[in-house]
């Protein structure tokens, strides 16, 4: 198996890890808040989706802009080669704004949310068709907080952004009271 197939099955894990964690949770759990200013589960999964939707959409269209010459190819970042972890520690605060384009705007029930986040599997599947071995290293989009990442960064962001809200989602129902 290759590295993209590799990277593209991390974030399968996480995602079916995040989504067996919340597997029996009902709708009034998932709505439920210890505090006005924390997310529910609803809300986390929301947000997962939407940042994940955006993380595939960017890489796609940038990949393709890279392929036809609209954007150019490049190989250097004051990331290159570090893992997400290691780019994390180094551009973030200990707690983020969350950017816009992936705060949980719509509501409604989990189980939508569910169903969303599990259906971004097929197009990451198919980004990671597309992705070829020697593009990994290329300059993606950028994130809107850690900043320029190359496609494996961008790919190992979405693992651990599950895996960082898995977390989360334990915590809050370590502290249900719904």
């Amino acid at each position: 198996m290759n590295t993209v197939q590799n990277l593209i099955n991390d974030v399968w894990s996480a995602r079916s890890l995040y989504l067996e964690r919340i597997a029996n949770i009902t709708e009034v759990q998932g709505h439920w808040k210890p505090d006005p200013d924390v997310w529910s589960i609803t809300d986390i999964t929301e947000h997962l989706f939407w940042a994940e939707q955006g993380g595939i959409v960017g890489m796609w269209k940038t990949l393709h802009a890279i392929r036809h010459g609209e954007v150019v190819q490049t190989y250097d970042s004051i990331h290159k080669d570090m893992p997400i972890e290691q780019v994390i520690d180094l551009t973030w605060k200990s707690k983020e704004k969350v950017p816009s384009v992936a705060a949980p705007r719509f509501g409604g029930p989990l189980s939508f949310w569910k169903l969303s986040l599990n259906s971004l599997q097929q197009l990451l599947g198919a980004f990671g068709q597309d992705l070829k071995e020697d593009e990994l290293r290329l300059q993606a989009h950028p994130h809107p907080i850690s900043g320029a990442l190359d496609f494996h960064q961008r790919i190992e962001f979405l693992r651990f952004h599950i895996n960082r809200h898995k977390d989360q989602v334990s915590q809050l129902l370590s502290t249900m009271t719904c």
